[in-house]
Parts: C-alpha cells; sequence; structure tokens
C-alpha cells in the first residue's frame, strides 16, 4: 500500500492502458480508483508481481506466491443468487446454496468503496477453445499475481484490437483482502464465492487461492453450455496419434493431469472440456496441475514447467539463497500447484480440439485398496459410476481435510461446481456415449494390497500399461471376470502387469478382510445412489451393486 500513499511510480505504469478495452470498469459502477492495468503481457506482471512483493522469482523462472489463509477452495462458501432466470434450473442444496440478490448487492456496493483509491489488474480473456461456444470473461483481480494467473489459465484475444474491443459475457472480481461480513452480509464466514447468473457476475472475497477464480468460470460454463446443448465436463483429454479420443473424468488428486500428460498422445486439456456435436474442446489456456511430491521421472512434462519462466506455483516451498524449490515438501499445505501455459506441454494440442472420444476412462482413488486397477463398464455402469462419482478426496485439495483421505461421492465427479441436476448431466453423457459407441472404463489409481495405511498406491507404471492396452484397443479382446458385488468385468492378463494386480484379494494378505472392506464399499454406494433414485432409470440404478451380487459374493 505504500506505494499509493507516496505515488511511486510502478514499472508498468505507462503501459497500464495500453490496450484497454472500450468497455470501461465505470460500467461496474466503480469510480476513483487509484490506477487501473489492462491486459499486461506476462514479463510485465512479473515486474509488478515482484515490485508489489506479491511473490518471488524461483531457480530458472517461475515465480512463487503465497496464496494467504486459503490453500484450497473453500466450498462451503460458494453460493448462488436466487432469481427468477434461475430459481428453477439449479440443483439447490449442498453445493447450490441460495443466496438473496438484495444481499448480493449490498456485498457489491461495498466491495465498490473498498475498491476507491485502489489499484486494480483487469484481463480479458475467453473460456472455452471451440469459436462457436466460447465465453468472453472479464477478471479483475487486486493482485497482480491473479492477473498472470488468469493469463496461464485462460485464452486470450489474438491482436490488441480485439482486446480494445473486448466486450465481457461474464465478469469474476476477486479481491482477497476485501473480508465479508456474516453478520450483516449473510455469508457463511468472511470469505465468499457469489454467483449471480441473472446480472452476470461473479464475487470472490477473502481468498487467494487461484483455484477459485478458475472453478468459479467452470461453474458459469456449466450452468450455460449444457443450455446450448453441449455437456461440460470436469474432466482432462488427449488424442492418439490415429485421432482417437479419450477422456477422464476424476476429482483432484485421482490422476486427471498426469495421465493426460502421455507423451505419446497429443493434450487437448486437463481438467475442464466441452462435448459439443462437433467433439472435444477444453475450456481453458492453461493447466493447474498438483506439484507436491512430483517425481521427474513419472511426470516429466509437468516437472519440467516447474522450471520455466512464466509458470506461477502456488504455496511451494524454495529456498531463499539458491531459489531451488523442494516439491516434497508441504509445509504450506500439500496441495501445492503450478499455473502454466498449456503450450508449455510438448505435445499439447494448438487448438485444443478433437473429435468424438473412442474411449472414456472414469478415474477413481479408491483408499479402501478394493477396486480393480482397471474395469470394463457397459453403458448403464457408466451412468451409474459418473452420477455416483466416487472417489477419495485427498488432503489438501479442499479446506479442512486432514492427512487421511476420506472417502466420498462426487456426482459427475465435480458435484462443487455443478449448478444443473446431476441427472441433467448424466442424459448428456449417456446419449453421447451410445450415439458415439464410446468404450467406458473405471480406473483406480488408489490403493492395492489393502487400505490407506496398510497398502499402497498403485504403481502408475501398471496404471499407465493398463491405460494404454485400453485406449489402443488390446483389451478388447481379452478374457475377463466378472466381479460378484459390482458386475463389471475385469481383464485376466494384461502384458506388463502382474495377474494377481488385476485381482485385488490376491493382493490382500487377509481375503476375508478384503470381503468385509468391498462388501462396505457397496453398501457405501447404494446408500449413496438412494439420492438420485428419482428421475433415475432403472436399469441404470439395477447397473449398480445390488442384493443378488451380495449373496453371489459372499458365497465366493
Amino acid at each position: 500500500m505504500s506505494h499509493y500513499i507516496l505515488d511511486i511510480k510502478t514499472p508498468a505504469q505507462n503501459e497500464a492502458k495500453a490496450v484497454k478495452s472500450e468497455f470501461s470498469l465505470s460500467n461496474y459502477g466503480f469510480r476513483n480508483l487509484h490506477r487501473v492495468y489492462w491486459n499486461l503481457p506476462t514479463e510485465a506482471l512479473y515486474e509488478e508481481i515482484i515490485f508489489r512483493g506479491e511473490g518471488r522469482m524461483t531457480k530458472d523462472g517461475p515465480i512463487a506466491v503465497n496464496t494467504g489463509i486459503h490453500t484450497a477452495r473453500a466450498a462451503n462458501d460458494k453460493a448462488i443468487i436466487k432469481e427468477p432466470t434461475t430459481e428453477d434450473r439449479i440443483w439447490w442444496g449442498e453445493y447450490n446454496r441460495p443466496f438473496s440478490a438484495d444481499k448480493f448487492n449490498a456485498v457489491y456496493q461495498r466491495m465498490q468503496g473498498y475498491l476507491q483509491g485502489r489499484d486494480l489488474f483487469v484481463t480479458d480473456c475467453y473460456a472455452g477453445h471451440d469459436p462457436n461456444y466460447r465465453l468472453p470473461v472479464r477478471i479483475i483481480t487486486e493482485y497482480a499475481w491473479h492477473a498472470l494467473f488468469v493469463r496461464n489459465m485462460f485464452i486470450a484475444p489474438a491482436t490488441n484490437d480485439e482486446l480494445r474491443q473486448f466486450v465481457p459475457e461474464f465478469t469474476v472480481m476477486s479481491l482477497p483482502d476485501f473480508r465479508g461480513m456474516p453478520e450483516i452480509d449473510g455469508t457463511l464466514s468472511s470469505t465468499f464465492i457469489l454467483l449471480n447468473f441473472d446480472q452476470k457476475l461473479c464475487l470472490i472475497g477473502g481468498s487467494g487461492y487461484g483455484g477459485e477464480i478458475k472453478k468459479s468460470v467452470f461453474t458459469v460454463l456449466n450452468y450455460l453450455l449444457p443450455l446450448d446443448g453441449v455437456l461440460s465436463m470436469h474432466c482432462s483429454a488427449n488424442v492418439g496419434k490415429d485421432g482417437d479420443t479419450a477422456i477422464f473424468f476424476g476429482l483432484s488428486g485421482t490422476g486427471k493431469t498426469t495421465l493426460s500428460a502421455d507423451p505419446n498422445r497429443g493434450l487437448i486439456g486437463d481438467d475442464e472440456h466441452g462435448w459439443s456435436d462437433e467433439g472435444v474442446f477444453n475450456f481453458e489456456g492453461g493447466c493447474y496441475a498438483k506439484v507436491i511430491n512430483l517425481s521427474p521421472t513419472a511426470e516429466p512434462q509437468i516437472y519440467a514447467c516447474t522450471r520455466r519462466f512464466g509458470t506461477v506455483l502456488e504455496n511451494v516451498v524454495f529456498d531463499p539463497v539458491t531459489r531451488l524449490l523442494d516439491l516434497d515438501d508441504d509445509e504450506m499445505t500439500e496441495n501445492t500447484r503450478a499455473a502454466y501455459p498449456l503450450n508449455f506441454i510438448d505435445n499439447a494440442l494448438e487448438d485444443a480440439q478433437a473429435g468424438h472420444p473412442k474411449n472414456i476412462i472414469m478415474l477413481t482413488c479408491d483408499a479402501s485398496g478394493v477396486m480393480p486397477p482397471i474395469a470394463k463398464l457397459t453403458p448403464h455402469q457408466a451412468m451409474y459410476h459418473f452420477i455416483s462419482g466416487y472417489t477419495s478426496k485427498v488432503s489438501g485439495t479442499e479446506i479442512d481435510l486432514g492427512k487421511e483421505p476420506e472417502i466420498t461421492f462426487s456426482a459427475c465427479f465435480g458435484a462443487p461446481f455443478m449448478v444443473h441436476h446431476p441427472a441433467y448431466y448424466a442424459d448428456m453423457l449417456r446419449r453421447k456415449i451410445e450415439k458415439y459407441n464410446v468404450n467406458c472404463w473405471l480406473v483406480n489409481t488408489g490403493w492395492t494390497g489393502g487400505p490407506y495405511g496398510i497398502g499402497k498406491r498403485m504403481s502408475i507404471h501398471h496404471t499407465r500399461t493398463l491405460l494404454n492396452a485400453a485406449l489402443d484397443g488390446k483389451l478388447l479382446d481379452v478374457e475377463y471376470w466378472t466381479d460378484p458385488v459390482f458386475g463389471f468385468e475385469v481383464p485376466k492378463q494384461c502384458e506388463g502387469v502382474p495377474d494377481k494386480v488385476l485381482r485385488p484379494v490376491e493382493t490382500w494378505e487377509d481375503p476375508q478382510a478384503y470381503q468385509e472392506k468391498y462388501l462396505q464399499l457397496a453398501a457405501l454406494f447404494i446408500e449413496n445412489f438412494k439420492k438420485f433414485a428419482d428421475g433415475t432409470p432403472e436399469e441404470v440404478v439395477a447397473a449398480g451393486p445390488v442384493k443378488r451380487q451380495f449373496l453371489m459374493a459372499d458365497k465366493s
């Protein structure tokens, strides 16, 4: 704040308005701002970040920042404004809490007052690589490093003239130093993420975690695109040399980013995609990868990005003298992150689009250690597992998680970001699977040989080998055994993977303990799915574990 008082010139001050949009901030009711920095390039943002003390440059050029009190998403603090245009469309409940329009306007007015005399950074960009469905988004931040994060994560207009004529269809305002006042604002805490689809405005306060900006835009797309016939998906995607597209559903920590960054396949994107009548397209222009314990041998592509100028490192520990990173240090959080442009990955597709998928992979991190490393799903089983969204939350991804993974079910493998009812997205997926004859697989990247604390994490080498066999079509002609509890089929053999790994019970020392754990998990699936039974076709409900299968399992 000292440069405000002393009016010290900042590095990019002279260029602050060089690519200013004609659609100015006065349209948002802002008055008496100190300076507005419009669409600065990476180099200028580096200078501003360092000048303002927001971050430090590390070995080989990445900028390291600390996100403050929040090192993960504050899922409980998100709310959606309930008004006539959204009232009957939103899946109201745990993840989409209603918030009054009057309270939203009051928070916004306080924000406008707070911003007087302050600097702002504006980044105009697009979400969605398909020009038929891309969303012009303006992201307004009070931190320079947030502007760099946004520049990395979304798609920049092609020319300066395009920037000057840019008109946003949705705006996100992120003000980490502005705190909510629950007793006045009606927020649950001093942190808030408020989405107003009527005013096309999202307000974020009290959190410096970059993921809040990214996921807010994703939530907006999850609302708008399905209304236009495009399935929005929390997935990574890549494409083989023969044009065979694969999509990987999964929550954070299940391996979406790692497994899609295959040097032998073109990367479409690592986290968020749309599936239109023309094919699959990435929503983003960058990757937001977890980097805790990152291995240069197992994840060479992502590891290399932690050594490049332009990458934003969130909460990564480094030596202040040598500036060397310690990716194994979880002192600040286990949810350490790197945000970098998609083109930092050697095999990333320039247009981030491809044809219809040939394979769908549903990733689960099974902390129970009983799921097979891969299983082939029928379309109805795929629907069941898509709606269930079973995984284990890995510590650090959301606030208040401890060290031990927490078994959870997250509808559509991304319930916190889904705005419509899960059945709405599920029905769209079903129709696409049937129309394009897609092979569906369930892949466990969690534990084997026992639950968390007893067994060990599934070998990434085995996972990659099985995935490659599935994507290459080699698993379509092998012998399978049918799982007695869930009914899906598991290959008996795969070259490069020990046979016993494909039969989880054989990796446990105590087969009875395995059986008990598996039936417990099946019971959790059945209990969770009750909330979706209404409105879900009977054949999909029947595709999950049922009592008949329990009896078969007890006899086996």
